[in-house]
C-alpha cells in the first residue's frame, strides 16, 4: 500500500469499528418541494471535518481547503434544510483526503437517515476490492467513483477489478474522466452491463470550444443503456455567471439523449469552495433545474431525485 493511503487495513477496521460504536434570490423551500412531491437528492456533495474532526481524520500535506466554517456536515445540512433536499451522497474529497476515505465512510454511517458514501479507491492497489467490499457492508457506501490508473489509463486492469467487484456488490460507479478517456470509459461501460455507470460532470461540459465535441460523445455516451449522467456542469462550465444560459441547450441535450431517468442533479457543495470563481450559490444552482431551465414537472421529478433515489438509496440486487 502506497503512502498516500493513509492506513493499512488493520487501522481501518480500527478506526470504523472505533466509530460505529451567496445570492439574494431565496432557497427552494421545503414546503415548496412538498407542494410538487419532489424528493430532491443533492448527488454531488464533499464533506470535511471540522478542526475537533482532523485530529482523528487527518488531511494530506496540502488540502484544498473550503473558507472557514463551510463544507462541514453541519453546513451541509443547513443547505439541505434551507432547500428542501432530503438526501445526500458525500463524494470522497479527494483534495483533502486522497485514498483515505475513514471520514467519509464514518459519516455515511453515522448519518444513513439522509447520507450515503462515495468512496474514492486507488486502482493499483491489489487489496482495494476486499476494501470496497467493506465498505459497502459496514459503512453505507453505496458508490466508487472511479478514477485512472497510475498508467492513465481507465481500463487497466486495477480499474477493471474495481468495476468487476462493483458489478458484483450491486453498487454505482461514479466515472471521473475528461472526453479524452471516454473510449475508454464506454468499452469499460459496455463489458460491464449490469453496472450502473454515471459520467460525473458530463465530460467537464464547458462553454467553449470543446463544447460540441463534449456534447456529441455525451450522447454517444447515452447509448449505452447503464450510463448515467450528472448534470453539474453548467454552474463549472458556464462563462456567464449564474443561471449559465451559455450551458441550458446543452443540457437540455443531454436530458433529451440520456432520458430524465438516467439524469440527477447535484450541488457541487460547498458552493463556497467549488463555484466560487461564477458566485453560484446552493440555493441558485438548485433553481436552475427547478426554475431557470424551464424543465416538466415529470422531468425535474426524475433529475432532482427520482433517479438519484433508485441509482444510490435502493439497494440493487447482487450481480
Amino acid at each position: 500500500m502506497t503512502a498516500s493511503s493513509h492506513f493499512d487495513r488493520r487501522q481501518f477496521l480500527g478506526g470504523t469499528a472505533a466509530t460505529a460504536a451567496t445570492a439574494a434570490i431565496g432557497p427552494v423551500t421545503t414546503a415548496d418541494n412538498k407542494k410538487k412531491q419532489f424528493v430532491i437528492v443533492d448527488c454531488h456533495a464533499h464533506i470535511y471535518g471540522t478542526p475537533t474532526e482532523e485530529k482523528r481524520y487527518p488531511t494530506i500535506a496540502k488540502p484544498f481547503r473550503p473558507p472557514k466554517g463551510t463544507g462541514t456536515i453541519a453546513h451541509l445540512q443547513k443547505n439541505m434544510k434551507d432547500n428542501g433536499v432530503r438526501y445526500v451522497t458525500a463524494v470522497q474529497t479527494s483534495t483533502y483526503y486522497r485514498f483515505d476515505n475513514r471520514f467519509t465512510a464514518d459519516a455515511a454511517r453515522q448519518h444513513n437517515d439522509f447520507m450515503v458514501g462515495i468512496c474514492t479507491l486507488d486502482p493499483d492497489e491489489p487489496q482495494n476490492p476486499w476494501v470496497m467490499e467493506y465498505l459497502v457492508e459496514k459503512s453505507n457506501v453505496r458508490g466508487m467513483r472511479s478514477i485512472p490508473g497510475k498508467d492513465g489509463r481507465m481500463d487497466s486492469p486495477g480499474v477493471r477489478r474495481l468495476w468487476k467487484t462493483a458489478q458484483r456488490l450491486g453498487i454505482v460507479i461514479n466515472s471521473l474522466t475528461s472526453r479524452g478517456l471516454k473510449p475508454q470509459v464506454a468499452e469499460m461501460a459496455a463489458a460491464h452491463p449490469k453496472l450502473r455507470v454515471v459520467i460525473d460532470h458530463c465530460l467537464n461540459l464547458t462553454a467553449d470550444d470543446t463544447l460540441d465535441a463534449t456534447l456529441a460523445d455525451m450522447q454517444d455516451l447515452a447509448k449505452l443503456p447503464n450510463v448515467h449522467a450528472k448534470l453539474t456542469f453548467i454552474p463549472t462550465g458556464t462563462k456567464m455567471g449564474y443561471p449559465g444560459k451559455d450551458l441550458h441547450a446543452a443540457c437540455h441535450e443531454v436530458i433529451k439523449a440520456f432520458g430524465a431517468n438516467r439524469c440527477v442533479w447535484g450541488s457541487d457543495f460547498p458552493c463556497e469552495l467549488w463555484l466560487q470563481s461564477q458566485d453560484i450559490s446552493y440555493a441558485q444552482h438548485l433553481r436552475i433545474f427547478t426554475h431557470e431551465l424551464g424543465l416538466d414537472e415529470a422531468t425535474k421529478r426524475d433529475v432532482l431525485g427520482g433517479t438519484a433515489l433508485k441509482l444510490w438509496f435502493s439497494r440493487k440486487k447482487r450481480g
